[in-house]
């Protein structure tokens, strides 16, 4: 008989709950619901791409995050995006300012910005042209001088470390004389990993 009781007073627990609950929900459902449903989807798929980056790496595009975000709201906006570029003194139009916020199928959250560094660095996002005359203008007959390919990296644009340098070495090919096959770099950094399971083409 007991038992029957505390069936009968969960029951009624639970149907009187969700009423109590339902005027506290409401206002979340209203005005922020395009920027909700993007959390929400990021979340969704959250979890695949943290798994892509260190600790390390995820806190330095977490201070990153947090140094393009402003206003403070979480979401990384074409406000957000002029104020980063103004703050280093750069001028922005607003065609590239509406670019770089449509690349994101919704808002800029945190997730969303990983996903969308994800996507550049698996080559998701490069067009594979660019990339083959990046690496084309260091050819030579067919090969890249190590040492020069080394000292452009470290050199020019967003710079290498040594470290990097050598971690991104450890992924290729190199010769007893120090040189880069160009055509098989160029595949590894262009195909996607179907491709590569499957032989390469060049």
């Amino acid at each position: 008989m007991a038992d029957k009781d505390k069936k009968v007073k969960k029951k009624k627990a639970k149907e009187d709950a969700p009423a109590e609950e339902a005027p506290a929900a409401a206002p979340a459902a209203g005005g922020d619901r395009q920027s909700s449903r993007g959390s929400r989807k990021a979340k969704r798929t959250g979890s695949n791409v943290f798994s892509m980056f260190s600790q390390k790496q995820v806190a330095e595009f977490k201070e990153a995050f947090q140094l393009m975000d402003h206003d403070k709201d979480g979401i990384i906006g074409k406000n957000d995006l002029r104020a980063t570029f103004d703050s280093l003194g750069r001028l922005a139009s607003e065609k590239e300012l509406d670019e770089m916020v449509n690349e994101a199928p919704g808002p800029i959250n945190f997730t969303q910005l990983l996903t969308l560094f994800a996507n550049r660095m698996s080559g998701g996002s490069d067009e594979d042209d660019v990339v083959i005359n990046a690496f084309k203008t260091f050819d030579d007959d067919g090969k890249i001088d190590s040492e020069r390919l080394r000292h452009a990296l470290m050199t020019w644009g967003d710079k290498f470390s040594a470290d990097e340098v050598d971690e991104a070495y450890d992924q290729m090919e190199i010769d007893d004389k120090g040189f880069i096959d160009t055509n098989k770099l160029i595949t590894m950094l262009t195909a996607s990993a179907e491709d590569e399971e499957g032989g390469e083409a060049a």
